[in-house]
């Protein structure tokens, strides 16, 4: 049975201040992802369908807080809670420190992560991802 930790995931990406160690588990993506600064990632969607993240994430926050935009609610995510967020969702905002770990199908957070690394590079910000660009 796969399994991974944030030490031992052989997989990294940087999108500005936001640093993420993950592995690919028979199609899921398991990210443990660290928000260094307050980050409104709504400009990093642009371009996707009504401009919101396409993949669902199933997820546990260890550190800080998160707001995330379902529908017309806003959900505010904190240490020690799990968490569920559905296709079609807007990151509005995470605060500085704080540590998630997310599990998201593969192919749908691929697509969403070419666009937000498209819109970050557009807008001068560090990228950077331990594979090629597919």
């Amino acid at each position: 049975m796969p399994k991974v930790s944030r030490e031992s995931a052989t997989k990294s990406e940087e999108v500005g201040t936001v640093k993420d160690r993950f592995e690919i588990l028979d199609g899921y993506s398991a990210n443990f992802t660290l928000f260094e600064e307050d980050i409104d990632a709504t400009p990093l969607l642009k371009g996707l369908p009504n401009d919101r993240c396409q993949s669902p994430h199933w997820g546990y926050v260890f550190k800080g807080s998160m707001t995330v935009r379902v529908g017309d609610t806003d959900e505010v995510y904190n240490a020690g809670e799990a968490f569920y967020t559905p296709p079609g969702h807007t990151p509005l905002k995470h605060r500085a420190g704080t540590e998630v770990l997310m599990f998201s199908p593969e192919k749908e957070l691929n697509e969403t992560g070419r666009t937000v690394r498209r819109n970050a590079r557009e807008r001068s910000l560090h990228v950077r991802t331990s594979e090629p660009e597919a």
